[in-house]
């Protein structure tokens, strides 16, 4: 590994077998180490507290809190700790609000050896990694943004300032306007994007975030990951 660090992964996922499979499966590749094993959203969120590993595999369909509701709470505790989103199926709503919550990536189970260890280190590198399936969604939702391109420079630094959860009153401070200036543009921005809430707002950003700009996240995977041998 050339004295590089290791990666350390968690794996939160309820099925015993899946999950003892993903912690065999990290065993062959030295430059990744298996931190912890959650059975749960609960367990997931408090081994965090624990260990805050550098990337989670995040199952969406975990029973009671489920996978959205885990990387939402973990990215607030720890926005550092990278979440890649791991489903068996294609659910549209279930991509948007996994990239809502703060995953940085979206893969389908059936996804390829090689390509969920690409996805892995990448996302300790900071890039997002998409499933074609995911990405086809996301697209689907980012083509009904006809407002985006009528955002003015300052509204789009509003929505990015609402994204982070900022008030108002916090908007007005962080860019130097009175109150009534940073109500304006809010409302601008729901206006031109054709939402009723800031919910929606930041749910598009997150959007056009991941697939409607330059620098999108990779929907194929075409580079072979080797085992850091």
């Amino acid at each position: 590994m050339n004295g590089q660090p290791r990666i350390n992964v968690m794996i939160v996922e309820d099925h015993p077998v899946t999950r003892a499979g993903l912690a065999l499966f990290l065993e062959a590749y030295p430059d990744l180490r298996m931190v912890n094993q959650a059975a749960s959203g609960e367990e997931a969120v408090e081994f965090c507290e624990q260990i805050q590993p550098d990337v989670i595999l995040m199952d969406m369909k975990l029973a009671g809190m489920d996978g959205v509701a885990t990387t939402a709470a973990i990215k607030h505790r720890h926005p550092h700790v990278q979440v890649i989103a791991l489903s068996s199926f294609q659910d549209k709503d279930v991509v948007e609000r996994a990239v809502q919550a703060g995953a940085i990536s979206y893969l389908l189970k059936t996804t390829t050896a090689q390509e969920l260890i690409y996805a892995i280190r990448a996302a300790h590198a900071g890039r997002s990694v998409l499933s074609q399936e995911a990405t086809d969604a996301l697209v689907q939702s980012v083509r009904k943004l006809s407002g985006w391109g009528d955002l003015t420079e300052r509204e789009r630094e509003v929505v990015s300032l609402l994204a982070e959860g900022l008030t108002n009153a916090q908007i007005a401070e962080r860019l130097t306007v009175s109150l009534a200036t940073a109500k304006f543009h809010v409302g601008g921005v729901l206006s031109k994007l054709g939402v009723s809430n800031r919910a929606e707002a930041v749910t598009l950003y997150w959007q056009h975030q991941f697939v409607g700009r330059p620098g999108a996240p990779e929907a194929h995977i075409h580079e072979t990951a080797d085992r850091g041998d």
